[in-house]
């Protein structure tokens, strides 16, 4: 039988239009510390042509040109990267910010040295597409470095929770398998020389579940859509089981929320 085809674009526009939704800096701005420890992971020096793709509001990009790199920051979203921009500036850091789509990036090969990606390209429809740029506009002897949630993690968990509600398009792969090291060799194992997943965490810390949710639905735009969609009573389930996800992994007894959710730091070199 012949597998359906899949309207890549149009998911794509689905996709764009929900990261566009709500304001994703109020949750993404609390993520900085990943990039900083992704730029270290890479052991990042003065001067290296630094590529962010799928920025968001710049936490990787923030945390490269605090290093002295000459970074291009760019994502799909104009608004993310105006909220990018004005904080380069507040810090004076020297960023050139650029609209572009993961899978096609607007630069010849080999442009950069260090190609970077914290919890964005993996929500690209087509993957390979999107592994075969980073490949391509890196540098031979250069680095790739991705934080990826992985498919157990808290965010893992929460997207497939969502999905019993709001099923996801047919035939598309789950963002959550580029935070599985077999899905990282079959993307880049072609140009790798070598391929290094550490197992991380990102601490959720919120005043209560209640003020999570409320921060989530409010502003997390796959979110935001996902509980417009649905009716009153489908609302009240999928908070029910929102709140049983969090309970399950909450350190915290005190009514607040401390909650560990596990993505895979990775450092490519590229040959």
């Amino acid at each position: 039988m012949t597998a359906p085809v899949v309207d890549l674009d149009g998911v794509k526009a689905r996709q764009q239009a929900a990261w566009s939704t709500g304001n994703y800096a109020v949750v993404g701005t609390t993520l900085q510390i990943v990039g900083e420890r992704l730029c270290e992971a890479l052991d990042l020096r003065p001067g290296s042509r630094v590529l962010d793709v799928a920025a968001g509001n710049g936490n990787a990009t923030l945390a490269a040109a605090r290093r002295w790199c000459d970074v291009t920051s760019t994502d799909y979203v104009p608004s993310l990267l105006e909220l990018g921009r004005r904080r380069a500036e507040a810090e004076g850091l020297a960023v050139y910010f650029e609209e572009a789509d993961a899978e096609r990036l607007p630069y010849p090969d080999n442009s950069f040295d260090v190609v970077l990606s914290t919890f964005g390209v993996m929500f690209t429809p087509d993957q390979e597409k999107a592994a075969a740029e980073l490949m391509r506009v890196c540098r031979p002897g250069g680095k790739i470095g991705l934080a990826n949630w992985t498919p157990e993690s808290f965010v893992g968990e929460m997207f497939k929770t969502i999905g019993r509600y709001i099923p996801p398009a047919a035939g598309v792969r789950s963002p959550a398998v580029w935070g599985t090291r077999l899905r990282l060799m079959e993307l880049f194992a072609s140009r790798a020389m070598s391929i290094h997943a550490t197992t991380e965490y990102f601490t959720f810390r919120y005043r209560s579940p209640a003020q999570w949710l409320e921060t989530f639905q409010t502003y997390y735009g796959p979110m935001t859509r996902a509980f417009a969609a649905l009716d009153e009573g489908r609302r009240a389930e999928l908070t029910r089981d929102l709140h049983a996800l969090m309970a399950r992994g909450n350190r915290a007894v005190d009514g607040s929320l401390v909650l560990p959710s596990e993505y895979l730091e990775v450092v490519i070199q590229v040959k």
